[in-house]
């Protein structure tokens, strides 16, 4: 045989193969993986001016200049951040914040990248003072939509200032497993950690409520919180009042562990402000999540940042390869977002 021959040959044969393991790798994902993430996509809005909303900032004629190009450009940068997020296929459930209405969602499960997913949107128009929303996509083949919830954020010390609301999703595993999935997006830290402290402490307050009730039901419940949380894993809200921690030894089924509590205490972070690491996008679980001898699982490491090159911008400032944003104030970047997104894989036993 000659020289070229056999080349070809060898080339065919290696393309075949690994072809074959792909397939087979794909088929162990598909039946044996869950891929959860949670995105704050920053200001997903469409250029539609809504009166009801505090919207102005992002149209075309603002300083901002919001335009139709610059909508699809934002779509297709996210669609390609999410559908990089799991090498083996499109993740199953993706929790979103950060979203104007449900038309941008349509827009962004609909573009190309997304598409072969088929995901289904559940979404609720909050009284958030921003008109921004959470919202959670999935795919129906993996995951059965049973029935959502919101559950609204009354703030102590300013009863009648709207935010967003937690949204609460139950659904079914391909294994007949119940999942329960909450999305959130605290108060931010915009007028000093301190002074908005209360805020998250409240949401805190009604989220805890919430698990409380599924967890005293069924002790073996089966639970995923997400969420741009505003607050870190060590923060009074998250660690003290949601009773979220790294603790693997806990006999105690109401206390959470926070799978992104110790790469927080290794400074990666989600998030930078000004040269600064913050672990603000968490993912927290049920004891049930960790400890299962059946079904479902996550490792206590299982969380994850995902973050590539392509996503990063170099900058001078810090010396840091941060998120590569859409705007810094006016300034237009055509970035994908200032946060990256977080998620982490069960494996079914």
């Amino acid at each position: 045989m000659k020289p070229f021959y056999i080349i070809l040959f060898a080339a065919i044969f290696f393309l075949g193969f690994s072809l074959y393991a792909y397939s087979q790798n794909s088929k162990y994902k598909k039946d044996n993986k869950f891929t959860l993430a949670f995105y704050n996509v920053e200001n997903l809005f469409d250029t539609i001016n809504n009166p009801q909303k505090k919207d102005e900032e992002f149209l075309p004629e603002s300083d901002k200049k919001w335009t139709t190009k610059r909508y699809w450009q934002k779509i297709n940068n996210l669609s390609k951040v999410i559908s990089s997020i799991n090498l083996n296929g499109l993740p199953e459930i993706v929790g979103l914040c950060e979203v104007e209405n449900k038309s941008v969602l349509q827009d962004l499960v609909n573009s190309e990248l997304l598409k072969p997913g088929d995901y289904q949107i559940i979404h609720e128009e909050s009284d958030d003072i921003r008109g921004i929303d959470v919202a959670l996509i999935f795919r129906k083949e993996k995951f059965t939509y049973i029935s959502h919830e919101v559950h609204k954020v009354k703030f102590t010390k300013d009863p009648d200032y709207t935010t967003r609301d937690i949204l609460y999703v139950k659904g079914k595993l391909n294994n007949n497993e119940i999942l329960h999935v909450f999305v959130n997006h605290w108060s931010s830290r915009r007028e000093g950690v301190e002074e908005t402290e209360i805020k998250r402490i409240d949401a805190a307050k009604v989220l805890r409520e919430k698990v409380d009730n599924l967890l005293k039901k069924d002790k073996n419940a089966k639970i995923f919180i997400m969420g741009d949380f505003n607050d870190e894993p060590t923060n009074n809200s998250l660690n003290i009042v949601l009773n979220a921690t790294n603790n693997q030894r806990t006999t105690n089924f109401l206390e959470l562990y926070n799978l992104m509590y110790d790469k927080h205490l290794n400074k990666v972070g989600s998030y930078n402000h000004r040269g600064e690491w913050n672990m603000i996008d968490n993912l927290i679980i049920s004891q049930s999540l960790l400890k299962s001898k059946i079904g479902y699982v996550v490792s206590t490491d299982g969380g994850q940042v995902f973050k590539e090159r392509w996503m990063m911008f170099d900058n001078k400032k810090t010396g840091q390869l941060t998120p590569s944003k859409s705007y810094g104030g006016p300034q237009y970047y055509g970035g994908y977002s200032d946060h990256f997104p977080v998620f982490v894989t069960l494996k079914n036993n």
